[in-house]
């Protein structure tokens, strides 16, 4: 059995490297394919009407160009830490820091609100069982899987994103044989695009508006890219991730979507419930509601496991750069970050229990910290590519595997949508919190790693 040791080792040198280029595939894929289309895209369509289509397209065009952006980077250097250790290298140590630490906060609180959820569909189906322990229940099952291997994480990665995927496929089947006849109805009609106001319902301003609910919905893609470090061929493991999730994701979002709103008229979609559970019972499917519910919490599940990864290889990746305690980057005998997963799994455990015992207080406080995070890491992703190109050998760029275009002036136009959006989102009574409480909690990062990169230099 392998000694564990706290020394700190290559970026690729100490964890196992037994994911396949299909675990990579799915992890992509099941990161960023959740309760959020399931569910939740029930509000960006009654937000912004059967135009919310283009709503999609857009939140599809961002995430092609960070993936893009974020692909070339590991292509050339697949690393366990990703951006944050991208960020580090081509911007400042400070950098790598505060989005290596904001992404762990992201994650570990996610943790609890995946279980918290799923432990609601849980208890409804076993009423009986407390919902505050079903939940506590599926966060340490998940951490002991998490514990076992990698290669156990990526098989139950692999197998949840199986069940998302064939779900997807399955409704934009019965959506297709529903529009051409096959299905009988009365309501599958290119006039829903038309009905009920016309296709820009709440005018054309709504489709930004309903941008931020679908864009956060797509974030974790980037989860492959911190997984590329325990692949068995990084670079083209994550190369061929991050080309198929890309068209992917778009043909499941915007699939998904257009064509439920050709069968089902947009004024039908009810806020809380799932659009395709909505044109299964127009159809008059059975089960739809039950099976949507298995299906979601299959996303949930699946989501809470992506969480715990994320989390833990994160700060296993902070901890090797010396930006977390060196204790964090320790082995277990199967070549897992032991306590880096007991860490993560800790934090989302307590965030759970005080969402049953100061839900007001603290929990809703712990969510609101963590809004803006996401565009928090995809703005990083796009400083530190634009960086990398300024700071490598001439001629580099050209002998790479998989390149984004539009250089430089994607990454000027992503980085101008991304802090238009925050600005956005700092205007809006909704989301004013989120967006105070994240960049709060990203300047007293940032600050903290301003002050150990100037004392290093120091030295």
């Amino acid at each position: 059995m392998r000694k564990e040791t706290a020394e700190a080792t290559p970026a690729l040198g100490g964890l196992a490297k037994s994911l396949k280029p299909r675990h990579l595939s799915m992890i992509a894929m099941g990161g960023a394919i959740g309760a959020g289309l399931l569910v939740a895209s029930s509000t960006a369509i009654l937000t912004a009407g059967p135009a919310v289509v283009l709503t999609y397209l857009l939140a599809g065009t961002v995430l092609v160009m960070v993936m893009r952006m974020l692909g070339e980077m590991s292509a050339q250097s697949p690393e366990t830490g990703s951006f944050s250790v991208y960020a580090r290298r081509y911007i400042a140590p400070w950098a790598g820091f505060t989005v290596g630490w904001l992404y762990w906060w992201f994650w570990s609180v996610t943790v609890a609100i995946e279980a918290t959820a799923a432990a609601t569909i849980i208890s409804s189906w076993w009423p009986t069982a407390p919902q505050w322990a079903v939940a506590l229940a599926l966060v340490l099952a998940f951490l002991v899987l998490n514990l076992f291997s990698v290669r156990s994480y990526g098989e139950a990665e692999f197998w949840f994103s199986s069940v998302k995927i064939a779900a997807i496929v399955i409704i934009i089947t019965v959506g297709v044989l529903a529009v051409v006849g096959v299905i009988p109805n009365s309501t599958a009609s290119l006039s829903n695009y038309t009905a009920g106001a016309g296709f820009f319902a709440h005018g054309a301003g709504a489709i930004f508006t309903a941008l931020l609910a679908v864009i956060f919905s797509m974030f974790g893609a980037e989860i492959a890219t911190v997984a590329a470090g325990e692949s068995e061929n990084p670079a083209q493991a994550v190369t061929k991730a991050v080309r198929s999730v890309i068209f992917r994701v778009l043909f499941f979002y915007v699939g998904s979507v257009a064509i439920t709103l050709l069968v089902v008229p947009w004024t039908a979609i009810e806020s809380g419930k799932s659009p395709f559970v909505t044109m299964f019972e127009l159809l008059g499917l059975p089960y739809a509601g039950l099976i949507m519910n298995v299906v979601v919490l299959t996303a949930l599940l699946s989501c809470l496991n992506a969480s715990l990864y994320a989390a833990s290889r994160m700060v296993f990746a902070l901890a090797e750069q010396g930006d977390a305690p060196a204790t964090f980057s320790l082995l277990s005998s199967a070549r897992a970050p032991r306590n880096a997963i007991m860490l993560s799994s800790t934090v989302g455990l307590a965030a759970t229990a005080l969402n049953y015992f100061m839900p007001d207080q603290v929990f809703t406080l712990l969510v609101n910290s963590t809004g803006g995070i996401g565009i928090f890491v995809w703005l990083m992703v796009a400083f530190s590519h634009l960086r990398s190109h300024r700071l490598q050998p001439q001629g580099t760029s050209a002998a790479l595997t998989l390149r984004s275009p539009g250089y430089p002036w994607a990454n000027y136009l992503l980085i101008a949508g991304l802090i238009s959006l925050l600005i956005y989102m700092g205007i809006t009574q909704a989301h004013r919190v989120e967006v105070l409480l994240s960049v709060t909690v990203a300047l007293i990062l940032a600050g903290v790693g301003y002050a150990r990169q100037s004392s290093a230099s120091a030295r």
